[in-house]
């Protein structure tokens, strides 16, 4: 079979479905800028990070970053497209947003508790994964930890026998969502009574550490660890979150220090969390102070208009993954941003984006503020999801552990309207022909469409750092839509609809050869 003909055949089940089989483009000689350079013979094999020095020229910066690859866990985590963020605890009743440590366990009391009405109103939403925030900053605990008394067993909500962690996680696996756990590396609990920043050294640790009483059966698997006090005292909790809770897809963490002096910083054991989430929970993506998804750099849910996913690193104390350029830089993966960094990058990273915003002002629940509107969640959808991101959207429950009405109404709408701005697939069943860095559709009459969906098969990396959509009215072929990088998901919206036959899709500058998983060509409804 001939080259051509491969890629026709190729291109023509890429088009007709999303599911995984791709194109592949190189360039065409004609392409602006540096043109795309086949791999040298000291190929580096694909990784999910590749080593770079400060010697590294432009070229073999952009040679290693064509090189990175996601792994399977990065890949199942960037189809999810839009996650849920539930921020519930005392600070529900008491009216904060960082808690202080002290607070009586008892203010938490959510009488009305209804987490299959939580995974109902997501899976109506669309969501398919929620993270619930198991201990926030002030270090109060959803669910009865043998480490702490600052939990839910310490209030007289249900006899002291409530277990928000337990009803969360059967509530998302019985409606078909994935289960994400937040647990905040700061603790003013741990501060003002416990041993968060207590100035003790990193030892070998036993992990889980019996204590009095202890109902776990034994012959468990045991961990010896490096850790601080406090570092113990997380990976204890995490040990019983990621083994009695069933499955967990995602364990989110920032990197927030507790509001102490500054002499009692708390330096987080980042490599031993990170070595007892891969071992009990080996499919569940570590974020956003983890090495598998980071923060986009804002908390408004928008991305960069052009979003890398493979970025230059530093890895810092105790192995925590950061970024070799300011968290909110314009540029994080372009070829100015990997030569900016070169001098204190150790590595080239599939590192991709999440994009956090909450539904209403604050994160928690505050009985004074409103959902945002469809139009402005349907703006950070184009904006996160259209951007090679994933949407993180927050909704808080209330003090009755509902989430609000108004909230679960705006979800539904939301999700109706996304419907509507990507209805049916128009070039789903069209004529497909290629020719160097080229996807020509053909759809067999004239069709209007004003959203334009593009994908690559980021299996084989992110290469795309320019294309442009074509349209061929009337009057010839005419530039409908320009973009540089497309990534896991880059949607286009025209200003206006545009009628044509026959669409293209010109790559006009790549790293390697890119592989196209979706050109999708959609009309929206009103």
């Amino acid at each position: 079979m001939s080259v051509s003909r491969r890629l026709f055949v190729t291109a023509a089940v890429a088009v007709a479905s999303s599911g995984g089989t791709s194109l592949t483009l190189a360039a065409p000689a004609s392409a602006t800028g540096t043109p795309f350079v086949p791999p040298s013979p000291a190929f580096v094999e694909p990784s999910s990070r590749i080593p770079v020095g400060p010697d590294d020229t432009e070229a073999e910066l952009v040679r290693k970053a064509s090189q990175v690859r996601p792994t399977a866990r990065q890949i199942a985590w960037q189809r999810l497209e839009r996650t849920a963020f539930l921020h519930f605890g005392v600070n529900t009743f008491t009216g904060l947003e960082w808690g202080t440590g002290d607070e009586d366990p008892d203010v938490f009391q959510p009488v009305g508790l209804d987490t299959d009405q939580w995974a109902r109103a997501l899976r109506d939403g669309g969501f398919k994964l929620a993270i619930l925030t198991v201990k926030h900053h002030d270090g109060f605990v959803l669910y009865p930890s043998r480490y702490t008394g600052h939990t839910v067993a310490s209030s007289s909500w249900q006899g002291g026998r409530g277990d928000v962690l337990r009803s969360f996680a059967d509530s998302m696996r019985r409606h078909g969502i994935k289960v994400g756990v937040y647990v905040s590396p700061a603790d003013e609990n741990q501060y003002l009574h416990g041993v968060y920043a207590n100035g003790s050294a990193r030892s070998e640790r036993t992990v889980p550490t019996l204590v009095e009483g202890d109902d776990r059966p034994g012959g468990g698997a045991s961990f010896t660890l490096p850790a601080t006090d406090y570092g113990a005292h997380m990976l204890n909790q995490l040990y019983e979150v990621l083994t009695e809770y069933g499955p967990v897809d995602e364990v989110w963490f920032d990197g927030a220090q507790g509001r102490i002096p500054p002499d009692k910083v708390e330096k987080y054991d980042w490599d031993s969390w990170y070595t007892l989430i891969r071992t009990l929970a080996p499919d569940a993506t570590i974020a956003v102070s983890g090495p598998d998804v980071r923060w986009v750099g804002n908390e408004g849910g928008f991305a960069r208009e052009n979003e890398w996913s493979v970025v230059p690193v530093q890895e810092k104390d105790n192995g925590r993954m950061d970024f070799a350029l300011s968290y909110d830089a314009p540029d994080m993966g372009g070829r100015a941003a990997l030569v900016a960094a070169r001098p204190v990058a150790d590595y080239l990273q599939w590192w991709p984006a999440e994009a956090d915003v909450s539904i209403r002002d604050g994160w928690f629940y505050h009985a004074d503020q409103q959902p945002k509107s469809v139009q402005q969640l349907t703006d950070i959808y184009f904006g996160s999801v259209g951007r090679n991101a994933v949407l993180l959207l927050n909704i808080p429950p209330d003090k009755n552990g509902l989430l609000p009405a108004a909230d679960v109404t705006r979800l539904r709408e939301f999700r109706e309207r996304i419907d509507r701005e990507l209805p049916e697939n128009l070039a789903l069943g069209g004529r497909v022909t290629t020719s160097p860095g080229t996807i020509t559709v053909d759809l067999g009459t004239v069709r209007e469409v004003d959203r334009i969906r593009l994908a690559e098969d980021i299996r084989e990396g992110q290469q795309v750092e320019g294309c442009v959509v074509e349209a061929d009215g009337t009057g010839g072929w005419s530039t409908v839509a320009t973009a540089g990088t497309i990534g896991a998901s880059r949607i286009l919206l025209l200003p206006r609809p545009v009628r044509a036959r026959r669409w293209r899709l010109r790559v006009t500058r790549t790293r390697q050869s890119a592989r196209m998983a979706e050109f999708g060509l959609y009309r929206s409804r009103s």
